[in-house]
Formats: structure tokens, C-alpha cells, sequence
């Protein structure tokens, strides 16, 4: 099929900001819900849920039919998509924090049923995200079952998800409380299942539709201003909550959508480094934080031994170093085991 190249873009600038707004986080403090930083911390995940419903949507509606067959094999690549790298990070994570993890915790994030069970529960920033992407997977079949054979039952599904959507949005998070105290329920899976699924519909219902990049671009142009400037102050908890929770899922599909629709290429110089930004994502996401610390640790010998510089030095070799990391990362690990995954089995074979 057709790659998206459109979609590597966004989902790679999105994999960059969520990087950045970690590391000046880290190096400047929390950013409010008034700040573009602060909505992209959130949102920016939120996007990648899009982005995956809309493009397993893309790779599987015309080829995976529900069976027993077709349902395995796209557990087997999901499984070599995600796991490898994820157990890599879970073993780095838990040697760098130099304390014996829970047993329960470890193997719940090394079997991904930490999604199901304990979804706050991972060993590096970030990870809790995967967690849910599991979670979603395990939906996914379903989606495909019930839009090609059951449709009624698809509406009833998806129904039920928007209300258990705005049931967190409305009633189960308060935006009288810091998110941070209401951490747990905001990554619980069926906060968030919503936006998979929104990505999956924009998927099936815009499939063949064309639209001209002059009205894509507009539409673009205002879901981004309305994502900037929307005026909310305060704790980030205010963007997840009521109404607002409404209108930012509202940017992101539309940001989604537009970026889906776009025939528009960049020039090359342009295209492949965002290409390669798309596809070195997943690295992006879940080495950023690995990165820090190493960063972190050599910035300190180094100022011991030498002279001090300030720490915006350190962010800046941060995000150069988890860029080539992880471009050699996704080409020689993520891609190896990819390529497993996709492997079929000679039943002939002797």
C-alpha cells in the first residue's frame, strides 16, 4: 500500500515537541494550561492515539478479515512492534534507578498487561502511553468485525466508549485538582480509547473522500490557532476536563484529518528528514528520557572536572543525541525485529 507520508510527518513532529517539552520541563519547571508547551505535553499523545486507529485502519480494513488467522498475525507484528524496544527501556529504566523493581510491576510491564491492570505503573516516563496502545489493540479486531459485519453493534461500541469519554471528562476528573493528583485516572485506557477510535472512524469515513489542500490547509491553519490560543489558565488539568477536554480532542482530529487529506509533498530536503523523524518516533518517545539522565550524568562529571555551562547546553545535546540515538536505534534494533514480524512461516518447510 501507499505509505502516508503526511502522517510520518505529524506523528514525528509530535514524537520532537513531546521530547522538548520533557527536557524544558525538566530544566525549567511545569508548564500551565495557558502555554502551547503545556497543551502539547498532553496533547501530543493524544495525537499518536489518532494517528494509530487512522493508519491500522489504512494498513488492515482491506485485508484483515475476522478471523482466527488474520486476528493472530496482526498480534504477531503488533507484538514485535512494541515489545522489543519497550523491554529495552524497562530493563535501562530499572538499572539506572538502581532499585529492585516490584515482581508484580515488572511482570505486568513486560507481558503489557500493565494496560489492563496497573496502567500508572511503568519504569520510564512515558511508557504508561504503550500501555494504553495495548489496551487499544486489543479493540482493534473488534472495530474490524463489527464495521464490516455488525454495524449496529459498531454504533452501540462506539457509543459506549464517547460515554465512558465524557464520563472522565465530566465527572470522574476534577478540575478542581491538580492532574497530578488525579494521575491514575487520566491514563486510564478508557480515557483514552476514545481518540483511537476517532482516529479509526476518520479512517472509514474519509477513506475515499478528496479534498482540495486549499480547504485542507484552512481547516488546519484554524485547528491549530484554536489549540494556541483557546483561553484556559491555570493547572494543565483544566485541558482534560469538561468542555475544554471537547474542544482540544477537537484540534487534534481535525490536525489528524487535515494531515490525512493533504496531497501536498515537501521538497526532499524537507521530506526525508521528516520522514525519518516519523519513522524514528517510537524511539523518540520512549529513549527521550533514558537520554536525559546519560546527558545529565556526563554534563555533571564534566563540570566538576572542567567549568561550568549553563543547562540549556545540556537540553540542547540532549535532543542531538536522542535524535542520531535514535535514528541508529529504529534502522538497526526496531527495524530487525520488524522485519520478524512480518516473517511467515514456510508450513511446507521441512
Amino acid at each position: 500500500m501507499n505509505r502516508l507520508y503526511n502522517l510520518d510527518y505529524l506523528r514525528g513532529l509530535s514524537a520532537f515537541g513531546i521530547m522538548i517539552y520533557h527536557y524544558l520541563s525538566l530544566t525549567y519547571g511545569n508548564f500551565s494550561s495557558d502555554t502551547f508547551m503545556g497543551r502539547l505535553g498532553l496533547y501530543g499523545v493524544a495525537i499518536f492515539y489518532v494517528l494509530s486507529g487512522l493508519t491500522l485502519y489504512y494498513v488492515y480494513y482491506e485485508k484483515m478479515q475476522p478471523s482466527l488467522k488474520d486476528v493472530l498475525d496482526f498480534f504477531k507484528k503488533r507484538f514485535f512492534r512494541i515489545f522489543p524496544l519497550l523491554w529495552l527501556v524497562t530493563f535501562i529504566s530499572i538499572m539506572l534507578s538502581g532499585k529492585t523493581p516490584d515482581p508484580t510491576d515488572l511482570f505486568l510491564n513486560l507481558s503489557g498487561l500493565f494496560g489492563f491492570i496497573r496502567w500508572d505503573k511503568s519504569f520510564s516516563t512515558g511508557v504508561w502511553s504503550i500501555g494504553n496502545e495495548i489496551v487499544f489493540y486489543i479493540f482493534f479486531p473488534f472495530f474490524i468485525l463489527l464495521i464490516k459485519k455488525f454495524k449496529p453493534l459498531m454504533i452501540m461500541l462506539s457509543l459506549a466508549i464517547l460515554v465512558s469519554y465524557l464520563y472522565f471528562a465530566f465527572v470522574k476528573l476534577s478540575p478542581d485538582l491538580l492532574l497530578s493528583e488525579q494521575w491514575k485516572n487520566y491514563v486510564n485506557p478508557l480515557n483514552q480509547v476514545f481518540l483511537f477510535l476517532g482516529g479509526f472512524l476518520i479512517g472509514y469515513f474519509l477513506h475515499n473522500i478528496k479534498i482540495k489542500n486549499t480547504i485542507v490547509l484552512s481547516i488546519l491553519l484554524f485547528g491549530m490557532l484554536l489549540f494556541t490560543f483557546y483561553p484556559t489558565t491555570g493547572n494543565v488539568i483544566n485541558i482534560v476536563t469538561g468542555t475544554n477536554r471537547l474542544i482540544f480532542s477537537t484540534c487534534c482530529f481535525l490536525i489528524c484529518i487535515c494531515f490525512y487529506k493533504l496531497t501536498f509533498k515537501f521538497p526532499a530536503f524537507i521530506h526525508k528528514p521528516l520522514t525519518l523523524l516519523g519513522e524514528a518516533s517510537y524511539s523518540v518517545y520512549l529513549l527521550h528520557p533514558i537520554i536525559w539522565i546519560f546527558t545529565g550524568i556526563a554534563a555533571s562529571i564534566f563540570r566538576k572536572r572542567f567549568f561550568y555551562f549553563p543547562e540549556l547546553y545540556n537540553l540542547i545535546l540532549s535532543v542531538i543525541f536522542t535524535l542520531i540515538i535514535s535514528f541508529f536505534v529504529y534502522q538497526y534494533f526496531e527495524k530487525y525485529f520488524m522485519k520478524l514480524g512480518h516473517t511467515k512461516r514456510n508450513i511446507n518447510a521441512k
